[in-house]
C-alpha cells in the first residue's frame, strides 16, 4: 500500500510526532523517525544498531538536522523539538510524507524541491539516506546536512565527555566504529551538543530528555535550473556502497515478502511485510527469532508461540517457522519452552505456563498449512515431554489436577500474559487454573492424538480429553453470565469478565458445545469489543483502568484490567467466522469490521499495529508502536477469510 500524508496530517508540530516509520534489518537493528524527520523517542533513531542479534542493541545516528540555502537565506528543513523549549520547524516546507515499502519526504522551499529517501539493508547495520535536489529557482541552492551522534547502549545517554574521533570514512567513539560514505562535500565545524526533548516518552513517565553530538556537516550545491544528488550511507560493516541501489534492494526485498505469502486483500499484503519486520536472528542460538515489538520490546518464548502462526505460517515462511520451533525444540526443559533466551553466559528463563502448549499447536498449524508431516515426526517426542510433565509436575506450580485441568502460579511469579508485578504486588493474580491455559491443555491433548493417529502410534489420551472437557465445562461455565470463568482459584477473580475466554472458542480442537461457543462470542462482543482491540476487563468492573498513562507503576497497574490489547482481536474474529459458520453474511460482517484496521495502520507506526490502547475510548495507540502478535492475530483473520476456513 502506499500511505500519504499531506500538510493536514502535520499542520502542527504535536500532529507531525503523532506518526512514525519503521524499517528493520533482521538482526534487531532499526530505523525510526517521526513523518517530519525527528525524534519523539529516545529510541527514535536513524540508526540503531544491533551488534550481537537480536538485542544488544546501540543508538548510533540520532537525527540529521537539514538545512537550504538559497542565495542568502538559510531555510531548516528538519524538525526537532528541544529541551530549553525551541523548536525547529521544517514541516512548514514539508508537502508530503509518503511511505510505500520505504520512507519519502518532499519538500518545497521557493523554486527548490527536495526528495528525501532512506533505506536499511537486511542483514546489515546499514542505512542509506538519498536526497534528489532539483533548483527550479534562480539562485544558488545548497544542502547541509548535520548528523547529530549517540554511540551509546540503548536505553542510555551519550556521556558528556564522551569523545569521538572522526577519520576519513569512519567515526570512532565508545568503543564502536561507524563507517560513512557520501558524494557531498564534507565540512569541519565546531563540536555541538543538542539536547532534545521527548513528547511521547513524557507522556509515558519515561525520559523525556536526550543528547546526541555533531562534528562536521555534509553538502552540496545546486545551480539554478540544476539538479543534484546527495548520498549518505552508515554502516556498522560496509559504507562503501550505493544509497540509490541500496534503497532499491530493500523495496524489492518487501515485494517478495508479499508475493510469497499469496494474499490479495491490500491491507493483508501490507501486514504481510510488517510481519517480516519482527523476524531476526539470534546469535546465541544461531538461529531465527521473533522480535515481540518496536521500539521497547526483545525476544520472549509465549509473544514468539502466540506470533508465530502469522508472521510465519500465515505469510508461507516456513523455513523460517521450522528454524524457530526447533530452537525452542532443543531449549525445552522438565516440559518448559523458554520465556527469556539466554545471552552470554546466562540461563534461559522458563516462567511461562502458556509458551510450552502454545508450542504444540504452533508445529500443528504449521503441518496443516505445510502438510510436512516429516517434521512433525522430527518435533514429536519433544510435545511428548511436554504433556507427560504437564501431567506429572513441573517447575512453577504447574501440574494437572485430580479433575485434568491444569494448574499454575507460585509466590510471586506471573505465569500468563497477563504477568505484571509491581513490588510485591500482583495487579492480575492468575494463580490456579486460567481458562486460556486450559483451553490450550485440551486442544494440546487432541492434536496429540491427531498425531499419533497420523503416524500410526498409539491415541493415549482419549479418556484424558474426555475429563478435562466434563470438568472445563463444570468448572469454569457461568450460565447467568453467558459466558466462562477466567480463573478457578476460589477468589473474586474467578468471575471477572476478560478476554481470555476468546480462545476457548477459536483453537482448534474447543470443549464447549455450539451454543455455549455462540454465547461466549456475543458476551465479548458485548463486554470487551472496540474496533482497535478487545479490553482486557469489562468496563463495570470496579477494578476497571480507563486510562494507560503515567510512570511505569501506574501504566502497569492498568496493563491487564481494561486496556485495550490489538492481538486477542484477531481470536474474536476467528471465533465469530467459526459459530457463524464461515457464512457469507458472517465474512460480510468481519470484512466491515475490519476496514477500521486501516486507520490503525496509518496512526503510530505507519503500516503496523501496535500493543495497546485505553480502555476506555481506544483513540491513541499506546505501548509498543509495533507489536508482533497484533500484527500476526489480525493478519490471521484476513487468511482465513480468503481462504474461508481455519
Amino acid at each position: 500500500m502506499k500511505w500519504i500524508y499531506g500538510k493536514n496530517d502535520f499542520k502542527t508540530p504535536e500532529r507531525g510526532q503523532e506518526n512514525c516509520y519503521l524499517l528493520t534489518n533482521g538482526l534487531g537493528g532499526f530505523s525510526s523517525l517521526t513523518i517530519t524527520g525527528g525524534a519523539a523517542r529516545n529510541d527514535h533513531a536513524v540508526l540503531m544498531a544491533c551488534v550481537q542479534a537480536p538485542n544488544h542493541r546501540y543508538h548510533m545516528v540520532h537525527r540529521l538536522k537539514e538545512e537550504l540555502l538559497i542565495g542568502q537565506e538559510n531555510r531548516i528543513l528538519s524538525s526537532q523539538e528541544f529541551a530549553d523549549g525551541h523548536r525547529e520547524e521544517g514541516y512548514h516546507y514539508l508537502s508530503a510524507f509518503v511511505f510505500e515499502d520505504g520512507p519519502i519526504w518532499k519538500y518545497h522551499v521557493s523554486g527548490v524541491e527536495i526528495r528525501k529517501e532512506l533505506g536499511m539493508k537486511q542483514g546489515e547495520n546499514t542505512v542509506a539516506v538519498r536526497y534528489l535536489i532539483r533548483n527550479r529557482s534562480r539562485q544558488q541552492a545548497e544542502l547541509l546536512v548535520t548528523p547529530f551522534f549517540q554511540f551509546c547502549k540503548k536505553g542510555t545517554q551519550p556521556e558528556k565527555t564522551q569523545k569521538f574521533t572522526r577519520t576519513e570514512g569512519a567515526i570512532c567513539s565508545n568503543g564502536k566504529t561507524l563507517y560513512f560514505h557520501t558524494n557531498g562535500k564534507l565540512r569541519e565545524m565546531e563540536e555541538v551538543w543538542e539536547t532534545y526533548y521527548y513528547s511521547y516518552d513524557a507522556c509515558d513517565g519515561r525520559d523525556e530528555t536526550g543528547t546526541a553530538k555533531a562534528d562536521h556537516q555534509i553538502s552540496v550545491a545546486v545551480r539554478p535550473g540544476g539538479e543534484a544528488v546527495l548520498e549518505l550511507v552508515y554502516s556498522m560493516e560496509n559504507a562503501e556502497q550505493d544509497a540509490e541501489s541500496l534503497i532499491w534492494e530493500m523495496r524489492e526485498y518487501r515485494k517478495k515478502l508479499e508475493k510469497t505469502a499469496g494474499l490479495v486483500h491490500p491491507l493483508a499484503c501490507e501486514l504481510v511485510k510488517s510481519a517480516d519486520q519482527f523476524v531476526s536472528a539470534r546469535e546465541s542460538t544461531g538461529g531465527k527469532t521473533i522480535l515481540a515489538g518496536y521500539p521497547f520490546f526483545e525476544d520472549w518464548g509465549r509473544d514468539t508461540m502466540i506470533s508465530l502462526p502469522g508472521i510465519c505460517i500465515s505469510t508461507g515462511q516456513y523455513e523460517t517457522a521450522r528454524e524457530i520451533l526447533r530452537t525452542f525444540a532443543v531449549h525445552e526443559r522438565k516440559g518448559l519452552m523458554p520465556n527469556l533466551f539466554p545471552e552470554g553466559g546466562n540461563e534461559p528463563l522458563y516462567n511461562t505456563v502458556d509458551a510450552a502448549l502454545l508450542f504444540v499447536n504452533c508445529v500443528y498449524l504449521y503441518y496443516k498449512a505445510s502438510g510436512d508431516i516429516e517434521f512433525v515426526r522430527e518435533m514429536y517426542p519433544v510435545m511428548e515431554q511436554i504433556l507427560e510433565h504437564y501431567r506429572k509436575g513441573t517447575d512453577y506450580g504447574i501440574h494437572m489436577d485430580k479433575d485434568g485441568l491444569i494448574m499454575a502460579g507460585e509466590g510471586l511469579w506471573q505465569l500468563t500474559w497477563m504477568d505484571v508485578r509491581v513490588g510485591e504486588i500482583l495487579p492480575t493474580p492468575r494463580h490456579g487454573k486460567p481458562v486460556e491455559i486450559n483451553a490450550y491443555w485440551y486442544n494440546a491433548l487432541c492434536i496429540m492424538d491427531a498425531f499419533a493417529e497420523l503416524m500410526e502410534k498409539e491415541v493415549v489420551y482419549t479418556q484424558l480429553k474426555e475429563q478435562v472437557r466434563e470438568a472445563f465445562v463444570d468448572k469454569f461455565w457461568m450460565e447467568k453470565k453467558h459466558c466462562l470463568k477466567d480463573l478457578v482459584s476460589g477468589t473474586k477473580a474467578d468471575e471477572q469478565i476478560r478476554c481470555n475466554q476468546i480462545w476457548a472458542v477459536s483453537l482448534p480442537f474447543t470443549m464447549l458445545d455450539p451454543e455455549k461457543e455462540r454465547q461466549v462470542v456475543e458476551t465479548v462482543f458485548e463486554k470487551l469489543y472496540t474496533p482497535y482491540g478487545l479490553r482486557t476487563l469489562e468496563k463495570e468492573d470496579p477494578e476497571f483502568h480507563p486510562f494507560y498513562q503515567g510512570r511505569m507503576e501506574e501504566r502497569d497497574m492498568a496493563y491487564h484490567q481494561g486496556t485495550v490489547w490489538t492481538f486477542p482481536l484477531g481470536a474474536y474474529y476467528l471465533a465469530y467466522l467459526k459459530v457463524n459458520g464461515f457464512s457469507g453474511e458472517a465474512e460480510d460482517i468481519v470484512r466491515d469490521q475490519l476496514e477500521v484496521m486501516e486507520s490503525a495502520m496509518r496512526e503510530g507506526c505507519i503500516g503496523q499495529l501496535p500493543e495497546i490502547y485505553d480502555g476506555l475510548d481506544p483513540d491513541r495507540s499506546k505501548g509498543c508502536f509495533a507489536q508482533a502478535w497484533s500484527t500476526g492475530e489480525i493478519l490471521r483473520v484476513y487468511e482465513a477469510l480468503e481462504k474461508g476456513d481455519l
